[in-house]
C-alpha cells in the first residue's frame, strides 16, 4: 500500500472514530451532553484535530443525521422487498420505521428532532423516506389521483400518527407494548383503506 492509500485510510478510520466516539457519548450522557472536547479527550486527540474533520459539533449532528436515514433507507427497503403488495409492503415499511425508530432512539431524535433541534433539513438524506414510501403509496392511488399530490398527502398522514406515537413512547413512559402495536395497525390499516 502507498503512502497516499495509507495516509487517506488513516484519516477515514481517525473520521469514523470521531463519529463512533460522539455516539458514544451521546448514549451516555444525552444529546446536550456532547462536546467537542469530550470527542477529543475520548480519542484521546486535541480538539483542533477534530476540527479538522468536522467544523463544528452541528456538523457531526448533520453527518450522524445522514447516516441514519441511509440507515432508515435501507430497513424501509428490506421491508418492502419481504412484501408482493403494495398494501403488504406500506404496513411492513411502516412497522419498520417503528421498529428502527425504538432500537436507535438516539439517531431517531437527531433526525427528527425529538426533544432537541431537527437536522432533517440539514441533509439531502431526509428525504429517502418519502421516496422510498410514495412509489407504494403511488401504486394503491386511483389514475385520477397520482399526479395530485395526494400521495405526499398520505405518507405525512402515516408519518404524522407514527412519528407522533413514536416521540410519545420516546419522551415519556409511552404505552404498553400491546397498546402501541394496536394504535399502529389501526392507523396504518386505516390510511391504507382512504387511499
Amino acid at each position: 500500500m502507498g503512502s497516499k492509500e495509507r495516509i487517506a485510510r488513516l484519516k477515514e478510520e481517525t473520521r469514523s472514530n470521531i463519529l463512533k466516539a460522539a455516539f458514544e457519548i451521546v448514549k451516555e450522557d444525552g444529546w446536550n451532553g456532547l462536546s467537542m472536547r469530550k470527542i477529543a479527550d475520548r480519542i484521546e486527540y486535541t480538539a483542533p484535530i477534530i476540527y479538522e474533520y468536522f467544523t463544528n459539533k452541528e456538523a457531526i449532528l448533520n453527518e450522524l443525521t445522514s447516516i441514519g436515514f441511509k440507515d432508515l433507507d435501507e430497513v424501509l427497503k428490506q421491508a418492502q422487498d419481504a412484501h408482493g403488495t403494495p398494501e403488504a409492503q406500506l404496513e411492513a415499511m411502516w412497522m419498520a420505521f417503528w421498529e428502527f425508530g425504538l432500537r436507535n432512539r438516539e439517531i431517531y431524535q437527531v433526525m427528527f428532532g425529538v426533544e432537541m433541534t431537527c437536522c432533517i433539513g440539514m441533509v439531502p438524506e431526509a428525504q429517502l423516506p418519502s421516496k422510498r414510501f410514495c412509489p407504494v403509496i403511488t401504486k394503491l392511488l386511483s389514475e385520477r389521483h397520482r399526479d395530485s399530490g395526494i400521495c405526499q398527502q398520505k405518507y405525512f398522514s402515516f408519518f404524522s400518527v407514527i412519528h407522533g406515537l413514536l416521540s410519545i413512547n420516546l419522551v415519556g413512559k409511552g404505552l404498553t407494548q400491546e397498546m402501541n402495536k394496536q394504535i399502529l395497525k389501526d392507523a396504518i390499516i386505516g390510511i391504507i383503506k382512504t387511499i
